[in-house]
């Protein structure tokens, strides 16, 4: 084996392999080993005064060890947690070879190796809850050292926190730093809160393409692939919303999917080019009722996770009680910008811009220019949970015109913290409108915005079917994770997030 690119501490693991099959002992076995308990399970169901659990059957990652003759403690480490296993050599090797702790488990096994241990919980004279080995079998050698976290006098040293090596190295940032496996449990379990509460209602999860002839249900420049057995150009999907809205047609009364989603757009602290939304579709609703829908769902997912609605986030308290505040796009203009400019044409909104200093381009609309004012006088402001609703039709192709004014629509998009987390409509289901709202996209892209939407001529068709009156609703879960987890960036509660390719090492780095 050529060791010359390998660190002093590998090469030493690499020898300790070596030994180990030398001595007869597999370090990386094909058996499974089973399992009857976790580290959470045994801190609550051990009861000191009964002595259960005398049949425990436990496997983990060896995290420290503490070595004193003829015997020895070290804590191993699950998905669950850490506890303390005692190992004394006439236990583990109770007959007249000793090979198992005086070299294998003395000399060969390393902090980072995957061990099974069988035995008995008992409180040690120190008071602490741990596991008397009968039995300890080597399941998985560890080749790399793993950077343990110390800590002395409340200080810790050696961290594993720097954000580079975390998010590339993700499967290291789960060992060694427990508070971030703990907030990709908080994700799952806000995953599975929803899905409860939608299949509570009667609607059906389902599953839509992500390689679409056309990229539609958002606008958003999207990544472009081929199809070689077809010859074809696709897309990765930006939304499935017009998918979505084809079952609806299709007779079905409520349809959601938790979806991966493509933009090939901006990286920053609350956008990856992949990401994961929930998209639900109620027939016969609106964006009146949807809006308690959502608030009553999200105070769920708060309650789940914390037992209180009350979320720390920073050094802000959010609450996500319902109800939340509604506050019309134009209104929130009037009160964080201090201009009406409801009515206005594209020239007099691109006067007021320049006026507010708002960077605008040639290729925004009306819609956009509005938009444009908003992100940039009142987002900020938008701390609490809010519903911001009535948005202009240039920016909603796909929404019902507003009852009580067409230059509108019945579109809301819920902001906390300052963030958009959830966008919803009362979908526009008049085909003939659709075509048309359609066209005016066309416009736009021909003026340059690479973000306007393509005609979905088949989706058009579908309509022309019929669809019942329909409410939808986006909701970015990498986001609402972030929210629920006091995370700061989105590249904390993604496993992977989206990243340059890895630079080669130097030799003997």
């Amino acid at each position: 084996m050529d060791y010359t690119e390998l660190s002093e501490q590998e090469i030493i693991r690499r020898d300790s392999l070596k030994a180990m099959r030398e001595i007869g002992i597999d370090p990386y076995p094909a058996a499974a080993y089973d399992i009857n308990i976790t580290t959470s399970q045994i801190r609550e169901q051990y009861d000191p005064e009964k002595e259960n659990l005398k049949d425990i059957s436990i496997a983990g990652r060896i995290m420290t060890r503490r070595i004193m003759g003829a015997a020895a403690f070290m804590e191993i480490q699950d998905e669950r947690g850490r506890i303390q296993i005692y190992v004394k050599r006439d236990e583990i090797c109770p007959g007249e070879d000793k090979t198992m702790y005086n070299t294998v488990f003395k000399k060969l096994l390393d902090i980072g190796d995957i061990v099974g241990i069988k035995g008995y919980a008992f409180i040690t004279q120190a008071g602490e809850l741990s596991i008397h080995a009968k039995e300890l079998t080597v399941l998985s050698k560890s080749l790399r050292v793993l950077p343990i976290v110390k800590e002395k006098d409340g200080q810790k040293y050696d961290a594993f926190s720097d954000p580079e090596l975390r998010y590339r190295m993700r499967y290291v940032d789960l060992i060694v730093n427990p508070q971030v496996r703990e907030t990709f449990m908080k994700r799952t379990q806000i995953m599975n809160t929803m899905r409860s509460f939608f299949n509570e209602h009667g609607y059906m999860e389902v599953e839509t393409p992500i390689l679409q002839p056309i990229p539609g249900g958002a606008t958003a420049r999207p990544f472009i692939t081929h199809h070689n057995a077809l010859d074809i150009p696709l897309y990765l999907r930006i939304a499935n919303e017009l998918y979505l809205k084809r079952l609806i047609v299709g007779g079905y009364t409520g349809v959601y999917e938790f979806a991966k989603d493509f933009r090939n757009e901006g990286m920053d602290r609350t956008h990856n080019p992949e990401f994961t939304v929930l998209e639900i579709y109620v027939a016969y609703k609106d964006y009146f009722w949807m809006m308690e829908f959502v608030e009553k769902m999200i105070e769920r997912v708060a309650m789940t996770l914390h037992g209180t609605t009350k979320v720390q986030l920073g050094d802000k308290e959010i609450d996500f009680k319902a109800p939340f505040r509604r506050l019309p796009m134009l209104e929130a203009i009037k009160e964080y910008a201090g201009v009406d400019v409801s009515g206005m044409n594209e020239e007099e909104l691109r006067e007021v811009c320049g006026r507010l200093n708002v960077p605008v381009s040639k290729s925004m609309g009306v819609g956009k220019l509005i938009d444009a004012i908003f992100g940039e006088y009142c987002e900020d402001h938008l701390i609490q949970p809010t519903f911001i609703t009535d948005y202009p039709v240039e920016t909603s192709p796909l929404t019902k015109r507003h009852r009580s004014n067409p230059a509108l629509t019945e579109r809301f998009e819920l902001f906390v913290n300052g963030k958009e987390l959830a966008n919803a409509y009362s979908e526009l289901n008049d085909p003939i409108d659709q075509l048309e709202r359609f066209k005016e996209q066309v416009k736009l892209k021909d003026k340059g915005d690479d973000e306007a939407m393509f005609i979905d001529m088949d989706f058009v068709r579908s309509l022309e079917y019929g669809m019942p009156p329909t409410s939808g609703m986006g909701i970015g879960i990498d986001r609402l994770t972030m929210f629920m987890t006091n995370s700061s960036s989105i590249q904390d509660v993604l496993f992977f997030p989206q990243m340059r390719p890895e630079k080669p090492q130097a030799k003997n780095e």
